[in-house]
């Protein structure tokens, strides 16, 4: 946010109405990075219909009210978590595939020894 834009809300005593992506990730407490995984869970919906690729905003009452909710938050957490174990276990399994390969194709060069 623009100092010129934090200088005016404080005025007006109220964070903005709407909330970008970056904003919704520090209310959460959470990386922006986290933020599309939770909305393709279904756990943050974006103000209208943004495209997939879009620039997406949240409402700011929406995020507060829900980072109230513990059990909320559990969720957030655990579908977070469950996100990148899956992911990093996708990319484990890849390397160990791509490693056998390469330990097939140097047996099969070195004449089936």
């Amino acid at each position: 946010m623009r100092d010129e834009q934090h200088r005016f809300l404080a005025l007006l005593g109220q964070p903005p109405a709407r909330l970008t992506v970056e904003q919704a990730a520090w209310v959460l407490n959470c990386q922006a990075h986290d933020i599309p995984i939770l909305v393709a869970a279904r756990l943050l919906r974006p103000l209208g219909n943004p495209p997939t690729n879009g620039i997406k905003y949240f409402a700011t009452a929406d995020v507060l009210e829900l980072a109230k909710d513990r059990s909320w938050l559990a969720k957030i957490t655990n579908t977070v978590c469950l996100h990148w174990q899956k992911k990093n276990a996708r990319k484990r399994s890849r390397l160990t595939h791509d490693f056998q390969d390469s330990a097939t194709r140097g047996v099969l060069a070195a004449g089936g020894r």
